[in-house]
């Protein structure tokens, strides 16, 4: 069974509640204790009230006469006093209880709204925290009022906000740097070594050397154009413009096709309107990804089915290679890959996931997948605003 959950408001309300009730109920029996003793005691009134009335009734007879008749009248007086005591007190406690309940009723609602006043800062710190995402750390919760605990809280939290964004700016800025600038020196040894091949004299030892350069340097560039991807899309959308996501769907795979020829696998979709608020850009590259992943990560003869629609907005699917379910997470961290066969294409430098999550979580919305059961191989499902 779930424990019960109170939240703060909850609680307060009951210490505020809680404690006018108990400060309440002492009153209570500080005056209830006070009135009793205020009132006449029995014994000693009724023997005083009774002699006297008795003395007044007669007179002339102090022998026969008023022992008796002053018994009875201190017996009658003591029952009235008894009875007089016993209404009172009763009342006062059956009165002050009423009382009690409804100050304890109206304490209760004031410490409801009393906490609620109090706790408003935090609410205003909660909001701002959810609503923080790599590409909108700009926001401040710029609490305003007295100097106190709670604007303490919250300029620290703005503070570290302030300092959050830096570092994502600044390692933002790293990446997009370093790929440019590693763009350069590669494209410089790609011609090297194409000018070196291409020469008659070279060997054939030159000539497999420079294929396996060559090669080498395609997946580096490869990786680089990833790190350059992946940096923007943690970078946030500048603009947004209405995008057709099953047009961009039909056009990668048409480029995909003989990709998909050559790796002896069919491409079949559903391509149903959908319209996606965005990047035209990202959006097209997180397509390609996904149908160029499932392409490579087959066999012969499998399939890979798109799929576009409300939600999700984009489904792939392909047979494979059997996923294990706890691995399913790892594949969407950079550079990761599953071990076996999905590594087997090292001309990939495993951005491929990760990048369309980025781009998912740049517009709003989630990637997520699972193991694509029996024929193997992953389920991709991507959620747009």
């Amino acid at each position: 069974m779930k424990p019960l959950r109170l939240s703060v408001r909850t609680k307060l309300t009951a210490l505020y509640g809680g404690a006018f009730l108990l400060v309440g109920l002492a009153l209570l029996i500080v005056n209830y204790l006070l009135v009793s003793s205020t009132l006449p005691d029995t014994a000693t009134f009724a023997t005083d009230a009774a002699g006297v009335a008795v003395q007044r009734a007669y007179p002339m007879d102090t022998t026969t006469i008023m022992p008796v008749e002053r018994a009875q009248a201190t017996q009658l007086v003591a029952t009235s006093i008894t009875e007089y005591r016993s209404d009172v007190l009763s009342t006062l406690l059956w009165q002050s209880l009423v009382a009690l309940a409804i100050a304890g009723a109206l304490a209760v609602l004031l410490g409801w709204l009393m906490a609620s006043r109090v706790l408003r800062p935090l609410h205003a710190i909660t909001s701002t925290a959810r609503k923080l995402e790599v590409e909108n750390l700009d926001r401040r919760i710029d609490l305003d009022g007295p100097d106190d605990e709670l604007k303490e809280l919250a300029d620290t939290f703005d503070g570290m906000l302030d300092r959050l964004a830096v570092s994502f700016d600044s390692q933002k800025r790293f990446v997009a740097n370093a790929s440019h600038e590693l763009r350069t020196p590669l494209a410089v040894q790609r011609t090297l070594v194409e000018v070196a091949m291409a020469d008659p004299d070279a060997s054939p030892e030159v000539r497999k050397l420079g294929e396996h350069l060559i090669y080498t340097n395609e997946r580096s560039e490869r990786m680089i154009e990833g790190l350059l991807v992946l940096a923007r899309s943690d970078r946030g959308l500048a603009a947004r413009t209405p995008v057709r996501l099953d047009e961009v769907a039909a056009t990668v795979i048409r480029s995909a096709a003989a990709m998909a020829e050559e790796a002896g696998v069919t491409v079949e979709s559903r391509l149903r309107p959908r319209t996606v608020s965005g990047d035209p850009v990202l959006l097209e590259r997180l397509v390609t990804n996904l149908v160029h992943n499932a392409i490579t990560y087959n066999h012969k003869g499998g399939w890979v089915h798109v799929d576009i629609g409300v939600d999700p907005a984009l489904v792939v699917r392909n047979t494979g290679p059997q996923v294990p379910l706890d691995a399913v997470p790892a594949l969407f961290e950079p550079f990761r890959r599953l071990s076996g066969d999905r590594t087997g294409d090292s001309r990939n430098a495993g951005l491929g996931l990760s990048i369309v999550r980025s781009i998912a979580k740049a517009h709003g919305g989630t990637a997520g997948a699972e193991p694509g059961g029996r024929g193997g191989g992953l389920v991709v499902r991507v959620r747009l605003p």
